[in-house]
């Protein structure tokens, strides 16, 4: 596998991602324990792929009526 080729982007703590997502951390650990959100673990704490975050916001947009 060739790691140039990919894309880099940045990892966010779970911290960043409530910021930016305007919910607690609790919710973000729901998520990611439910695997709706897709982490990495780094010892004892998680960091999420920012395309990570943006790809579930985008999928959790709304139609109203």
């Amino acid at each position: 596998m060739n790691m140039a080729k990919e894309d880099k982007g940045i990892f966010l703590t779970v911290a960043e991602v409530a910021e930016i997502m305007r919910v607690s951390k609790m919710t973000v650990y729901r998520l990611v324990h439910s695997g709706e959100l897709p982490a990495v673990r780094v010892g004892r704490s998680f960091r999420v792929h920012e395309k990570a975050v943006n790809d579930y916001l985008d999928s959790s947009f709304y139609e109203a009526g």
